[in-house]
């Protein structure tokens, strides 16, 4: 009795097993792709040079990026999208733009490597935040100065990834920034490099959003 009671446990082990192994197979197919760490110092620069202000205290970041380039047109980007736009007035490299169509044809994973040194907090969609980070607090004199009353929090920003160039001498970003209040604007950031340094070279305003509009509008 006791060898058969251990053949039916080593057949059910054998049977399970396989069973396991396709749930885990399947489970990691779908995970979201991870934002390759060569993205996040162009996210730096995008904060650096478009959002922080010397109140700013908290940026709250969408922990998935964005395939979409207007909250009402959630379509990919295409090469066709470009030319009918005529975005920066034509002006973008060809190579540029499919590198980053290419690489916003579905949405990716970002993770806590952000390095613009104000705290940020990760959040998906309207769900609670589900990482956090602190960094030591940048000089005041680096950060943006803006008229008026800026607010201590950004909330919130959501990334596409990078496109590059053949050359990695120029790169592609859209952000966009959409408030509680209805508020906010989308942005494609054009960057050049050059003699090794990364700088914001031009910015083109793809959308705007006041609340007296009931909701994004084009340019």
């Amino acid at each position: 009795m006791a060898y058969w009671s251990g053949a039916v446990l080593i057949m059910s082990l054998v049977l399970v097993q396989p069973a396991v192994a396709t749930v885990s197979v399947v489970a990691q197919s779908v995970l979201p792709e991870a934002v390759p760490t060569g993205d996040y110092p162009f996210y730096d620069l995008a904060v650096e040079e478009k959002f922080l202000t010397s109140q700013t205290k908290l940026v709250v970041i969408e922990r998935m990026t964005v395939p979409h380039l207007h909250p009402d047109e959630p379509q990919v980007p295409t090469l066709a999208w470009f030319a009918d736009r005529e975005v920066f007035d034509g002006r973008l490299p060809q190579d540029l733009i499919r590198d980053f169509v290419a690489n916003n044809q579905r949405p990716s994973r970002l993770d806590t490597r952000f390095g613009f040194g104000v705290r940020y907090r990760l959040v998906a969609g309207e769900g609670e935040s589900d990482a956090e980070t602190s960094l030591p607090m940048i000089p005041a004199a680096w950060l943006v100065e803006r008229e008026g009353d800026a607010p201590d929090i950004i909330d919130r920003l959501a990334f596409s990834r990078v496109g590059l160039n053949l050359r990695a001498d120029q790169a592609l970003l859209y952000v966009a920034n959409q408030r509680p209040d209805g508020t906010g604007a989308g942005f494609l950031l054009w960057f050049v490099r050059r003699q090794k340094v990364w700088s914001l070279y031009d910015t083109e305003v793809l959308w705007v959003a006041r609340p007296e509009q009931g909701g994004p509008g084009g340019r």
